[in-house]
C-alpha cells in the first residue's frame, strides 16, 4: 500500500465520457436486477456483494466524488435521479448507496485537502457512511487523536471502505473524524421489521488512530460550515458553498421516492392481475374505486418526486449564488430544502400507506413484495431526519427571526 506522501493529487475519473444521462440509465437498467435480490437482500442483512459489485462499476459512488480525485462531480440532481431508481428496485440497495455515495459531499466541502488526498487514496475508492454525534471518545496523542468507543445505526458498514463520525475529545470540542475501515470492527446487532437490508449496524473502535488532519470540527450550521478547511480545495459551488444537512435530507427523501415508486409498479401489477372477492368480481384495475386509489398514489408520488428534483436544483443554485458572492447559502435556506425533503418523504410514505391498505389482504403474505415496500417504508418514517414538524418548526423559527 502507497504512503500517504505518495498518494496521488490528481486520480483518472474511470469512464471520462460517461454522462449525466448514462449514469441515470446504467441505474433504471439495474431496476429489475434489484427487485429480484429484495429476498437475498434482506436475508443477507447486507446489501449482496454482487449489487456493491455493480455499484462500483456503475460509478454511483463517484456521482458527487470531485473530478480531480476520480469522481464524475455531476450535480445533485443527477445523484438524486440515481437514488430514486435503485430504490425503486431495492429499498435497501437505495438507502446504502444513498447514505454512502452522497457522503463525498462530506468529505470534499469540508475536509482539507491534506485529508482528501488521504482518504482518496491512489484509486478514489470512497464509501463513507456518517454518524457525526460525539458517541467515541477522543484522547489527543501526538499528531492526532487514539479512539475508543462505538457509533450505532452505521448504514452501509459492511461495504464502507472509511466511516465519518463524530467524536468527543477529553477536554475539548466535539469534533468529526474519518476512520479506515481496518480501524473499526462491526457489530451484527441489526434486527428491524423493514430496511433489513441496510446493514445499519454498530461499528467499533478500539485504540484506533486517526491523524489530527482527518478531524474538523462539526459542520452543520452556517459558521461551521463556510470556516470548513475543505471550502478552498475545490472550484466547483456545490464544494466551495453547499451546505451538509440538505444533502444528508435529499438522500432519505429521494430514497423515499424510488420506494414509493417500486411499490406502485407492484401496485399496478395488483390491480391488473387480481380479481374482487365479492360480485361482481370484475377485475381490480376495472373498478371506480380502484382506479381513484391509483389515480391518488400516483399523483402523490409523482408530486413527491418532483419536489426532490425542484430541491436539487435549488441547492445547486443556493451554492452557486454564495460561491459568486450574491445571496449566502444560510441557515434558513439550508433548513427550507429540508423542510421539502421532509414534505416529499412524507407524500411518498402517503402514497405507500394508501396502496397497501388498498391491495388486498394477500399482499401481506411473507413473499409479497408490497408487503416489504410497506414495512421499508415504516421504517424509514422512523428515522429522525423525516420528522417533518420538528423540521417545519425549525424553518419557522429561522423565517420568523426568533
Amino acid at each position: 500500500m502507497e504512503s500517504k506522501g505518495h498518494r496521488a493529487s490528481v486520480i483518472p475519473v474511470p469512464s471520462p465520457t460517461l454522462t449525466e444521462a448514462d449514469i441515470i440509465q446504467r441505474a433504471r437498467d439495474l431496476v429489475p436486477v434489484l427487485r429480484e435480490r429484495q429476498a437475498e437482500c434482506e436475508a443477507l442483512g447486507r446489501i449482496p456483494q454482487s449489487s456493491n459489485d455493480e455499484f462500483v462499476a456503475a460509478g454511483f459512488y463517484r456521482i458527487l466524488q470531485p473530478r480531480r480525485f476520480g469522481g464524475y462531480e455531476f450535480d445533485l440532481p443527477t445523484f438524486a435521479q440515481v437514488m430514486i431508481e435503485v430504490s425503486r428496485g431495492c429499498p435497501s440497495s437505495g438507502w446504502v448507496l444513498a447514505l454512502t455515495a452522497g457522503h463525498a459531499i462530506m468529505l470534499s466541502a469540508f475536509f482539507s485537502e491534506e485529508a482528501q488526498i488521504d482518504v482518496y487514496g491512489a484509486d478514489g475508492e470512497f464509501r463513507g457512511p456518517s454518524r457525526t454525534p460525539p458517541r467515541v471518545i477522543a484522547t489527543p496523542v501526538d499528531g492526532g487523536y487514539i479512539l475508543n468507543g462505538r457509533w450505532d445505526y452505521v448504514s452501509g458498514c459492511d461495504i464502507a471502505t472509511h466511516v465519518i463520525g463524530g467524536i468527543s475529545v477529553s477536554g475539548g470540542e466535539p469534533l468529526v473524524a474519518i476512520v479506515d475501515r481496518a480501524d473499526f470492527t462491526i457489530l451484527d446487532d441489526w434486527d428491524t421489521m423493514g430496511m433489513r437490508g441496510t446493514g445499519s449496524r454498530t461499528v467499533v473502535v478500539r485504540d484506533g488512530f486517526v491523524p489530527a488532519y482527518r478531524t474538523i470540527p462539526p459542520m452543520r450550521d452556517e459558521f461551521g460550515s463556510r470556516n470548513a478547511p475543505g471550502r478552498r480545495v475545490h472550484q466547483n459551488p456545490m464544494y466551495v458553498a453547499g451546505r451538509l444537512v440538505s444533502v444528508l435530507f435529499e438522500e432519505m427523501a429521494a430514497v423515499a421516492v424510488g420506494v414509493a415508486k417500486g411499490a406502485l409498479d407492484v401496485y399496478e401489477h395488483e390491480l391488473c392481475s387480481s380479481r374482487l372477492s365479492l360480485p361482481p368480481y370484475a377485475m381490480r384495475a376495472e373498478v371506480p374505486e380502484y382506479q381513484r386509489h391509483f389515480g391518488e398514489a400516483w399523483s402523490m408520488i409523482e408530486a413527491a418526486e418532483a419536489t426532490v428534483m425542484h430541491v436539487a436544483r435549488q441547492y445547486m443554485q443556493f451554492a452557486r449564488e454564495d460561491a459568486q458572492g450574491e445571496i449566502p447559502f444560510s441557515d434558513e435556506r439550508d433548513l427550507q430544502l429540508q423542510l421539502m425533503e421532509q414534505y416529499a418523504t412524507r407524500l411518498a410514505g402517503d402514497a405507500v400507506d394508501l396502496m397497501f391498505r388498498t391491495s388486498g389482504t394477500h399482499v401481506a403474505r411473507r413473499e409479497s413484495l408490497l408487503q416489504r415496500y410497506f414495512r421499508d417504508m415504516a421504517v424509514i418514517k422512523t428515522h429522525i431526519a423525516a420528522q417533518m414538524d420538528r423540521g417545519a418548526e425549525a424553518f419557522g423559527r429561522a423565517h420568523l427571526g426568533r
